[in-house]
């Protein structure tokens, strides 16, 4: 309930922007990117491998150099030993949402990309057979992103970027339950298409 709450609320302010907005081309964008990402502390006595993911994303531009954006993304994190036991899986999945300020660089042939925004998002562990063993449950965090625009073509785009993430979240093992901070620094490439 509260998912649909919060997406809603997102939509209708994205509408609200572009109902106030001028009108010029290009103003809408998706992205999709994907990348490594690297936990910047253990969770619990988990040491998180490096992981992998992936992430959509689509932007609103409703002045010259700044936009919102929402997206959804999914990271994968290998664990050898774990409070939740042996050769687990800590997944974290959910949605993006913030403010981006693109401005060029180099006569206009490439473009600086600053986001700063939240991230509403749970971790799950899986084992080996993809059953779920824990579920922290969705939760807001925050995230910092900043990249480089590289122009591919008249409405294409590369974007090479990195991200610092954090989500506090509370894990259950037995009949304990402890909170936990999965911090995260990711090196993505995106392709980004305007529209």
């Amino acid at each position: 309930m509260k998912t649909k709450k919060f997406l809603l609320i997102t939509i209708l302010t994205v509408l609200a922007l572009n109902a106030t907005a001028q009108t010029h081309q290009n103003r809408w964008a998706f992205e999709f990117a994907t990348g490594a990402s690297y936990a910047t502390a253990d969770i619990g006595d988990a040491n998180l491998k490096t992981g992998l993911g992936f992430e959509g994303t689509f932007h609103y531009r409703f002045m010259d150099h700044t936009g919102v954006y929402l997206g959804w993304g999914w990271k994968k994190f290998g664990v050898d030993q774990s409070f939740a036991g042996t050769n687990m899986d800590f997944e974290e999945t959910g949605y993006t949402f913030g403010i981006q300020f693109k401005h060029p660089l180099m006569n206009n042939k490439l473009n600086y990309v600053l986001r700063a925004g939240g991230i509403y998002d749970h971790v799950e562990i899986e084992n080996n057979d993809g059953d779920i063993v824990a579920d922290t449950g969705h939760g807001l965090g925050w995230q910092l992103a900043s990249g480089v625009e590289l122009p591919l073509g008249r409405s294409w785009a590369l974007v090479p970027s990195v991200k610092f993430s954090s989500l506090s979240r509370d894990f259950e093992s037995g009949a304990d339950e402890f909170s936990s901070k999965l911090n995260t620094l990711s090196t993505q490439i995106g392709f980004y298409k305007t529209f």
